[in-house]
Order: structure tokens, then sequence, then C-alpha cells
């Protein structure tokens, strides 16, 4: 269960150290995704009038349950933009207030964006995470890593895809360089370099990680790679990675990464369970507390 009021956390604009700090008031290293899917909400959210504005109100409500739902619980909440822009404008609408909602409950925002572009338009992108709230972005490196800069600004951070945990990512991230590498060891490399000037009093980097849980053969030279790098590691549950396949992202300490589980989480009632977020609430309950033992936050 989520500390409340804490005033350790307060004074702090290194979103590093905030990470951690909403990570340590809960005692549990663990992130929900909310992903959306107009089709996989419960019957009960679900409009019957088969309209756009009312799917819109669907997932807004569907994404305020689930934030209050596991607020208690949860420390970090990442939002796939791609679930709400599909809707346009209304469904910006809904992201920016959900993202509200999950700060004004003290969780740490995640913003599953991926963006990645240089000069104006990066610019406008970073502002366009700020103005919806979020306290992360992830971002694609592909364009180096001096355009991700905007990103940074204010007091955010970014995770920065390194070894994503898609199957066709191997074809890509795998490929052996001539210096012995992998393109995703590289990578990390150039990661944990740009990363150097940015360094909380937490010792963690305001550049991040995205490394998939399901690419366990890869987390210990990642993690030896990059030591100041926060890990955003996706992949966990509905996906197929366990928690041992994703306890070498931590650092010896217990610190350094965050799992994340969506829709083992946000769908843990069903779609025709009347009561779907008491069992999304005992399924977060349940993720917490299995993390929070295994890297020692808890006993």
């Amino acid at each position: 269960m989520c500390r409340v009021n804490d005033t350790e956390t307060t004074g702090h604009n290194h979103p590093a150290d905030r990470l951690l700090q909403a990570v340590e008031r809960c005692a549990a290293p663990v992130c929900v995704g909310l992903d959306p899917v107009l089709e996989r909400l419960p019957m009960s959210v679900r409009a019957e009038v088969d309209l756009p504005e009312s799917n819109v109100e669907a997932i807004s409500r569907f994404s305020i349950e689930v934030i209050e739902a596991i607020a208690a619980h949860i420390p970090v909440v990442k939002f796939q933009s791609a679930c709400y822009e599909r809707f346009g404008s209304a469904g910006i609408r809904v992201l920016h207030h959900a993202m509200d909602k999950a700060a004004s409950l003290g969780m740490q925002v995640i913003l599953d964006a991926k963006r990645g572009d240089i000069g104006l338009t990066v610019e406008h992108y970073a502002a366009s995470s700020r103005l919806g709230g979020s306290d992360w972005t992830t971002v694609s490196p592909y364009l180096g890593f001096n355009p991700l800069r905007p990103f940074l600004e204010s007091g955010s951070g970014a995770f920065v895809l390194v070894r994503t945990s898609n199957p066709d990512s191997d074809a890509v991230q795998s490929l052996m360089l001539a210096d012995g590498r992998t393109v995703a060891q590289a990578m990390a490399d150039q990661l944990a370099q740009a990363g150097e000037g940015g360094i909380g009093a937490s010792g963690y980097s305001h550049l991040g990680a995205v490394v998939g849980a399901t690419k366990g053969a890869d987390h210990v030279a990642l993690r030896a790679r990059m030591p100041q790098q926060l890990f955003l590691v996706p992949g966990y549950g509905a996906q197929g990675a366990g928690l041992d396949d994703v306890l070498e992202c931590f650092n010896a300490d217990g610190r350094g990464a965050i799992v994340t589980s969506s829709r083992g989480v946000i769908y843990a009632g069903g779609v025709d369970d009347p009561n779907w977020a008491e069992a999304v609430a005992d399924a977060a309950a349940a993720f917490a507390e299995d993390f929070g033992q295994a890297v020692g936050l808890r006993s």
C-alpha cells in the first residue's frame, strides 16, 4: 500500500528522483500500462449505442476507474498514447484528463508515444508531452541523442528504446556490428554517455532505457553498460515474461528498474464482471506485492 502525504517527496525536480521516491512510497518497482481497447472493456463500461462520442466516454470512464483502483498500490502509470489518439481531439482530451487524475493521486506519469524527430518538430513533440502532464516520455533514438534534449526540459525525463520486447526487434537490435557489439549494446553505450550530464541525487539519469522483459539473455550485459539508467521493462505477464525473467534488470540494491504490466492488470476482471474494478485493484496489489518482496522493498 502506497504511503500518502510523504513530505520527503516534495521539493525535488529531477525525474529519476521523483520516480524512485514514488517507488519507495509504494515499496513496489512497478508500473501499470493503461492501453484501453474498446472491444475489451467491461460491458458495464461500454456504451450500449455504438456512437463515436459514447466510445470516447467509455474509454474515459474505464481509464479513470482503473487509475482509482490501482492508485493505492502502484507508483507509476504508463499511458499508451495511440489508444487515445485514435479518437481524435476528444481522445486527446480524455488522455490529458486521465493523466491529470493519475498525477493528482500521487502517481508518476509516463506517456508512451515513442517520439523521435529533429529541430522544431521534436520541440513541438516535447511541448505536447509536457502539456499533457507527463513526467517521462518514451522516445526513439534513431535520429540521434542530441535531438532528444527537448524532452528533458522542465524536470522531465525520457525512456529511450534500446531493447524492445517485440519479437521483430531481434532483426535490428541483435545485429552484430564490426566491433563485436550488437546494435542494442551500441545504443546502450551511447545512451549511458548521453545521460551522464543529467544524474540526480538518486544516482540515476534523466535518460532511462526501455529494455524488454522478454529479452532476458541481454539483461546482464545491458545493465552493466547502463548502471545509471532506470530501466522501463515492458513485456511482463501477458507477453510471456515472469518475475524471475526480469530480476537481472535491477541493480544489486534492488533499484534501477520499473516493471510494467498492462493487460494482466487492467483486464483482470473480464468483460462480464460487474465488479471488474475490484479485480483490477486485487491484481495491482498482487503485482506490487510480488515485486516489492522480490527486490527487498517488502519483507
